[in-house]
């Protein structure tokens, strides 16, 4: 009976409806939480607990072969430990490595997404889901890495807002050169952080042409099979 209920739940996950949780709770963190929520400790673990969901969700969701769920969850698990032990113990080091490992997972979810989101098959709306989840990763990462840039080179940005605000702000910077915006109101310095935001806006221009390039054939060769 229980190993009945487990593969029952693989199978949930493993579908493609698995991407639309995914973009679900990527507009939760990016959109949702940074309006309704002010800052305190309830916002910090509010915010803590949807990207731990996060977490969970992109494990369990796109990752087919077993090797894969033991890398995977072992990568999972050590950044979710690491995460609620800066919450309870708050410190430079834990803080620094908790962006680290963050960062790790979402690259590693931009890489599972796109493979689940692109591979052969008929385009349904999962899938499109998918190719937005994607682009939004793609700003999540870019924000953790600006992020991390900052506590280990504080002097890396110029800028007139206060950059100690936490990941909201580099959320919002990350999505402003994402889509080539350009408010002005943070300003790379640093080589590193010129070259990260010069890497992201690329991405941003560069993801939509392929995304529109690759589901248009993927639907023009499903369809001729049909």
């Amino acid at each position: 009976m229980k190993h009945r209920i487990w593969k029952g739940m693989l199978r949930f996950w493993e579908a493609d409806r698995g991407l639309s949780i995914i973009l679900i709770l990527l507009v939760t963190i990016i959109f949702v939480l940074p309006v309704v929520l002010t800052p305190s400790p309830t916002e910090r673990f509010v915010r803590n607990f949807i990207f731990s969901a996060l977490l969970i969700t992109g494990a369990v969701t796109v990752i087919e072969s077993r090797w894969q769920r033991v890398v995977v969850a072992a990568l999972a698990v050590t950044a979710l430990l690491v995460r609620w032990a800066a919450v309870v113990e708050p410190s430079n080091v834990l803080i620094v490595w908790r962006e680290a490992s963050t960062l790790v997972m979402l690259l590693l979810f931009i890489i599972v997404v796109a493979m689940r989101t692109y591979q052969r098959g008929p385009v349904s709306y999962h899938r499109i889901q998918g190719a937005i989840a994607v682009y939004l990763l793609f700003g999540l990462v870019w924000a953790q890495a600006y992020e991390l840039l900052h506590l280990l080179r504080p002097e890396a940005f110029s800028s007139a807002v206060d950059l100690a605000s936490g990941s909201k702000t580099w959320i919002y910077y990350s999505f402003v050169t994402l889509t080539t915006m350009g408010y002005g109101d943070i300003t790379p310095v640093h080589p590193l952080a010129r070259s990260l935001a010069i890497s992201e806006a690329l991405t941003g221009q560069l993801y939509i042409a392929v995304t529109l390039a690759r589901l248009m054939a993927l639907h023009i060769s499903t369809r001729d099979n049909d």
